[in-house]
């Protein structure tokens, strides 16, 4: 939802509370009952269970999904079903096998909740039309969502959810009703998956060095995932968190630094060389160092294309991808091994677009998000994990020690990001700021401006400032990057009272 919808949404959501006339997850009712439409943002459609998310309207967009297919001509191969942990996500798993049938495209369930990249494989493995996966990713536990891959396994591009958005605003009362019960196909993604990832990892290292990791998948998808393929592969894994809970441990299934303090305290309890977590839908990844200090993963994804860089084979002219809003020092680690960079829009699917052309060796963003070439085009945490568990092993340094020698090679990096919430005024004052032209920030002058994705102010020396308003809520998101920690904090303070001092 654009801005406008979501205060629409908070104003009517208000407005039924008062009346108690408040939806429940099983009522026909819709999302026009609320003057709301449904729309697609970077990463599918998310919602508040039980309010705008219910088994009607999960029903109108799996629906329309299935007619999307069906116009587009593809070939009636199936539609891969999936989920993460979350509260019924069982049911609407079911309630959409049962909408596909009806619609006369076959469902292939997965047998449990499927991390989003294990998802986006077994598409592709299976030759399937596409995918539907229920998640909210690293959204709290009251939010649910539908993330749509189509066959190349993919994110969904705008060309095609503008097309499913129609179908959904063509669809009936009718169409938003339970489906007759139908027939539909199991799947099991695990083995297929982990043997595609057995191809990218030096599982030997792991083995000979008998490597001391803690692991916590939040709660969600990759447990007996990411646990078990350490295991198998010779390391010596403590697990926490490494049981379904809709509710995520009563805090968020996101693997930042607030929500890995247990995980850092094992870390450093247990003498642990790495800590891998992922957040519910394990497309995103959580690293700690040896000490149970946070990994920025920005810094995380320097490490990793510096490894993938140097095993390229020779004639190799593949580069590597970021989002605008991802550390410059990718662009360091490209020039240190004569690669490439492209820079895409925030949203994977960009990145996953350049990966299936063959254009790059790996892709990243800087809200922990990865990928690399021969994998699929889908953000995949539990794979950058293992990568960076195999760089301690095989070279018996910790995580810390790595980058600063990394640091010395290309020089330091140092990322920072918040959120600058903002009143009504401001939201609207906000939009027309960014499409001016300052000649100055921060008592820097502005040497150009990108506008690949909101508004980036370059101001010399690898100094920059990115404002990125919300598509969904009235915040503009700021990123800041220098070369010293220090400057960095004093460029973030700079660009947050730009933005709230109006």
């Amino acid at each position: 939802m654009r801005l406008a919808g979501r205060e629409a949404h908070a104003a009517a959501s208000k407005a039924a509370a008062q009346a108690s006339h408040r939806c429940a997850i099983g009522d026909l009712c819709t999302v026009e009952s609320y003057g709301l439409m449904i729309r697609f943002g970077t990463s599918g459609w998310r919602a508040v269970l039980g309010e705008e998310f219910t088994f009607p309207n999960a029903r109108r967009v799996v629906t329309a999904i299935a007619r999307a297919i069906r116009v587009s001509g593809a070939p009636p191969a199936g539609v891969v079903l999936a989920s993460d942990t979350r509260f019924l996500n069982e049911r609407f798993v079911d309630e959409a096998a049962r909408v596909l049938a009806r619609e006369g495209v076959r469902p292939l369930r997965a047998d449990r909740d499927v991390p989003t990249p294990a998802v986006a494989f077994t598409i592709r493995r299976l030759g399937a039309a596409g995918g539907i996966n229920f998640t909210a990713s690293h959204n709290p536990p009251e939010y649910n969502g539908i993330k749509f891959s189509t066959a190349d396994g993919a994110p969904a591009l705008p060309d095609v959810t503008v097309r499913i958005e129609a179908e959904i605003a063509k669809t009936t009362e009718e169409d938003a009703a339970s489906a007759p019960e139908a027939k539909h196909d199991v799947l099991d993604p695990r083995g297929p998956y982990l043997e595609r990832l057995a191809t990218f990892v030096d599982t030997a290292a792991l083995r000979k060095s008998k490597l001391r990791v803690a692991v916590d998948p939040r709660f969600g998808t990759s447990r007996g995932y990411l646990d078990v393929f350490l295991r198998d592969a010779g390391a010596d894994v403590a697990l926490i968190n490494g049981h379904r809970d809709p509710y995520f441990g009563g805090l968020s299934p996101q693997c930042d630094e607030k929500n890995l303090a247990a995980l850092s305290k094992l870390v450093v309890s247990e003498k642990r060389r790495i800590g891998l977590a992922t957040d519910g839908d394990a497309d995103r990844f959580g690293i700690l160092d040896a000490d149970g200090t946070y990994v920025d993963p920005n810094h995380c994804l320097m490490l990793l294309a510096d490894l993938l860089l140097s095993r390229r084979r020779d004639g190799d002219t593949r580069g590597i991808a970021r989002s605008v809003a991802t550390t410059h020092g990718l662009d360091a680690v490209a020039k240190a091994h004569g690669a490439s960079v492209f820079t895409t829009p925030v949203g994977f699917k960009y990145i996953g677009e350049l990966l299936l052309s063959d254009k790059i060796t790996l892709g990243g963003e800087e809200s922990a998000g990865f990928t690399m070439a021969g994998h699929v085009p889908e953000k995949d945490g539990l794979l950058a994990g293992l990568l960076l568990a195999e760089r301690v092993a095989a070279t018996g340094e910790t995580l810390s020690g790595l980058l600063a020698d990394l640091f010395k090679r290309v020089g330091p990096f140092h990322p920072k990001r918040a959120d600058a919430h903002l009143d009504p005024a401001l939201a609207a004052s906000m939009k027309k700021r960014l499409a001016e032209n300052p000649d100055s920030l921060a008592g820097l002058k502005v040497q150009g401006i990108d506008r690949t994705d909101g508004q980036k102010l370059l101001l010399g020396d690898g100094r920059w400032i990115l404002f990125r308003p919300s598509g969904t809520e009235p915040v503009v998101r700021i990123y800041a990057e220098s070369a010293d920690e220090r400057e960095t904090e004093r460029l973030l303070e700079a660009a947050k009272k730009y933005v709230l001092n109006g």
